[in-house]
């Protein structure tokens, strides 16, 4: 899951993010509204977590902005009013939840991971090809009822291809789902990381490289 963090606070933003990339998540940052409408009509994302009151464009113009584009990415209203007719004013606006400052970073990772799910097909409680059985609650991995202990890249990278049920999984799309926009394009980490993904998953070979077109769960 790709998500962008608007927010001007810049230490509250950061801790955001590294909390996130903490649990496996693809995360990018700005600290204006302008900045959020430029990464959102370059990027997929599945979730934006905005804050209401930015500099430069108001919050409540990038979430008009994005209800109108027609985008699918879902919008999470950060703001320090817990007044009734603030969170309604808030989701009139086009947002699809809203949190009041200051939250509970669990619910926080609660709420981006529900509306992860609504910005595409729902996954099932586990996804399970081939043996492998991926729990995205528990971050677990088991093959064959062994654990596979998975870096947060890793991870990142078999859930998509369990994902994808089969089908061929390109490099730029693991890049675009797992990493984060300071990953250089040209980079080889999509293949080392599968190469190690490989290694803890063991034999027989699992993970097929598609010559030309990506990867694909065999």
């Amino acid at each position: 899951m790709r998500v962008l963090i608007a927010e001007d606070e810049r230490m509250l933003a950061d801790s955001i993010a590294e909390g996130l990339r903490a649990e496996a998540l693809a995360v990018d940052v700005v600290y204006d509204g302008d900045a959020a409408l430029e990464r959102l009509s370059v990027n997929d994302y599945d979730v934006l977590v905005l804050d209401r009151d930015l500099p430069v464009v108001h919050g409540d113009d990038v979430c008009r902005s994005v209800a109108g584009s027609g985008a699918s990415v879902r919008v999470l209203m950060l703001t320090a009013s817990a007044a009734v007719p603030a969170r309604v004013e808030g989701l009139s606006l086009g947002a699809d939840d809203y949190l009041v400052k200051p939250f509970a970073f669990e619910e926080l990772v609660a709420r981006v991971r529900a509306l992860g799910r609504r910005s595409r097909p729902a996954d099932p409680p586990m996804l399970e090809r081939s043996g492998v059985r991926l729990d995205p609650a528990r971050r677990e991995v088991y093959r064959d009822g062994r654990y596979v202990p998975l870096t947060r890249k890793e991870f990142g990278v078999l859930a998509e291809l369990l994902r994808a049920a089969g089908t061929v999984v390109s490099a730029e799309d693991l890049l675009e789902k797992v990493w984060d926009e300071h990953i250089d394009p040209f980079t080889n980490t999509v293949r080392v990381t599968l190469m190690k993904l490989r290694r803890k998953l063991g034999e027989p070979a699992l993970i097929e490289t598609v010559p030309g077109a990506g990867y694909r769960i065999r």
